[in-house]
């Protein structure tokens, strides 16, 4: 893969217009030399706490700790990698990337990838255009049209239709300059059986679906049968040199921006799901174009958001596809949700029977998967005999020992005792085994080593300002080590592997590096990376540190009161006046910091 030149990366960012930039997604306003504050596109807020340094190119939430510079803003609010953002940036801004030196050989397979991407591009355009234009295509305008589509929501995906004639793409790919070897490659043809050499459009007389890329790059075709005893229902392009179905998310370039800002994706079965989700104004959804979930497909929603909605059919096939995908997901930073759907119905026949509002609420409904997983082993286990109740408890056991200390866990070991016909203390030692027999605490869950601090691993809110705050503590080591020494570390942090960070940090914050703790990668690596986030976030004082500590603080207040509505010894008056009094510092710490920009 080639590489952009430094001066080429250097070039955009000198470039980039920081405040146009970040005023096509949040209304600014000015507040001071080369300060500006506006609505956090991160996290829901009613007070601005966005500051942006449109001429340091710089951008940080007071409220959730977000920052960084324009390729971190592109990333972040649309889903991309370095690459992808720096490619997009340059091409807004009119930057002409330089490449690092090439061989020939590299310069040659970069030169047909291009040719290859331009001829996806024309045959999306020519079946669109066949699609709109064509008297053939009536009967597919008139399905699309019947299924409740607008003529926009099918022209932005770029819907279109395939011609019936064997050779319409291919003639006219020929007389744009492209070879047949460049037809096969993009899976746009195939070779005739019955007339060798001969080739032939591979797509007829079908509903075609361009398969886009995260960038908007067209890489493949799904496409569905139009006409009666038509078959198979459902064509894709073959792998080949650009398109792998097991990398393809339908719908991905336009869900990545708004997924990026809610944090999270709906994950549905169907092209026509993604488009009446697309359609409804739930915009943070794709389609898995007919596969179960799969690896690669993880590893590129894990870049985009830290919670995966999975919201597909209510029958058997859907359901065992939710655990496939928590198989595949498992260990790795995506949190994966079930939305209930009513049995039998799909999410665009919801959206078509009770609106849009319906979906909604389900999906605001959802619940953690290790839940579903759990009450689905229940469901479709029998559990007549001892012998049945061990195979059951055979199949929960995995699910319950990822879930940890947690109210989720107590209520799912109450519901599991009781169905089971157990006492929740007779589950418990069956769960845990003889280890656990002699009345020893349960073993504390394990936090994947460094999946706390690691960029881009879909961290949580709470997770990303435990790590600002650390990172803080790195940048002002006089005010971090004061801080430490204050704060009671096993009630402020949640991350098991923030906590230790913070008690080995305890007296080291000057040269946090010096030493690397022994027999303790993940640690050591989640200390380098945090002091590379020190040393390039930007100019930082006390206050940013109170700041980041007093919001932490209210995290903490928060789960005391959730605490307090179930477990006595804790007053909940008290602590929602705790609570108010921690909101007011913020608040004025905030202002101070505004008016010291």
């Amino acid at each position: 893969m080639s590489r952009y030149t430094s001066e080429s990366r250097e070039r955009v960012r000198e470039a980039v217009d920081m405040l146009a930039l970040v005023s096509s997604r949040v209304e600014l306003r000015r507040a001071g030399v080369d300060s500006y504050f506006g609505l956090c596109p991160f996290h829901e807020e009613r007070t601005p706490s966005f500051h942006v340094r449109p001429d340091e190119k710089h951008y940080h939430c007071f409220g959730c700790q977000m920052s960084g510079d324009p390729f971190d803003f592109v990333m972040q609010t649309e889903g991309l990698d370095f690459k992808g953002a720096l490619e997009a940036l340059a091409e807004r801004f009119g930057v002409q990337l330089e490449t690092e030196a090439e061989d020939p050989g590299a310069a040659a397979r970069r030169q047909r990838r291009e040719r290859l991407f331009a001829l996806l591009a024309r045959a999306a355009v020519f079946y669109s255009r066949q699609l709109w234009e064509s008297r053939e295509a009536q009967p597919a305008r008139e399905y699309l049209l019947g299924r409740g589509f607008t003529e926009q929501t099918l022209r932005e995906f770029r819907v279109g239709y395939a011609p019936s004639a064997w050779d319409r793409l291919l003639l006219a790919s020929r007389r744009a300059g492209f070879s047949e070897e460049e037809l096969l490659a993009t899976g746009l043809a195939q070779r005739s059986r019955e007339r060798p050499g001969a080739i032939y459009d591979r797509f007829r007389r079908r509903i075609v679906f361009p398969a886009v890329d995260a960038r908007g790059r067209v890489r493949g075709f799904g496409a569905r049968a139009i006409g009666e005893g038509q078959r198979p229902k459902y064509l894709n392009t073959s792998d080949g040199e650009l398109y792998h179905k097991r990398e393809q998310l339908f719908g991905v370039d336009l869900a990545r921006a708004p997924a990026a800002r809610a944090g999270r994706m709906i994950l549905v079965e169907g092209y026509t799901d993604v488009l009446a989700l697309h359609q409804a104004g739930i915009r943070n959804a794709v389609g898995i174009m007919g596969t179960a979930l799969t690896e690669e497909q993880v590893a590129t929603l894990e870049k985009m958001v830290g919670v995966l909605e999975l919201c597909l059919d209510a029958d058997s096939a859907g359901q065992e596809a939710m655990l496939r995908a928590a198989r595949v997901a498992r260990g790795r930073g995506l949190e994966l949700r079930v939305v209930p759907l009513p049995e039998g119905a799909d999410p665009g026949e919801l959206i078509a029977r009770e609106g849009a509002e319906a979906l909604r609420e389900r999906v605001r409904s959802s619940v953690p998967l290790i839940a579903f997983a759990v009450r689905h082993a229940l469901s479709t286990s029998p559990l007549r005999s001892a012998e049945d109740k061990d195979r059951a408890l055979a199949r929960l056991r995995p699910w319950l020992e990822e879930v940890g200390e947690s109210m989720l866990r107590d209520e799912l070991i109450r519901e599991v005792a009781g169905r089971l016909e157990l006492s929740e203390r007779r589950l418990e030692m069956l769960l845990t085994g003889d280890a656990q027999r002699d009345g020893s605490a349960p073993r504390p869950p394990r936090e994947r080593p460094g999946a706390a601090v690691a960029p881009g691993d879909g961290l949580d809110q709470q997770r990303r300002l435990e790590r600002e705050f650390l990172a803080l503590c790195i940048a002002l080591p006089a005010e971090g080590e004061q801080a430490l020494a204050q704060v009671e570390i096993g009630e402020l942090l949640t991350s098991d592997l923030h906590r230790r960070i913070a008690r080995y940090l305890r007296g080291r914050l000057r040269s946090p590096l010096a030493e690397r703790p022994r027999e303790q990668d993940d640690l050591a690596d989640a200390i380098e990376d945090l002091a590379q986030r020190a040393e390039r976030g930007g100019a930082r004082t006390s206050e940013h540190l109170e700041h980041a500590r007093l919001v932490l603080e209210l995290a903490r207040l928060e789960r005391l009161l959730r605490r307090a509505r179930v477990a006595p010894g804790l007053d909940p008056v008290e602590l929602a006046r705790e609570r108010e009094r921690v909101r007011g510092r913020i608040h004025a710490v905030a202002l101070r910091i505004e008016r010291a920009v």
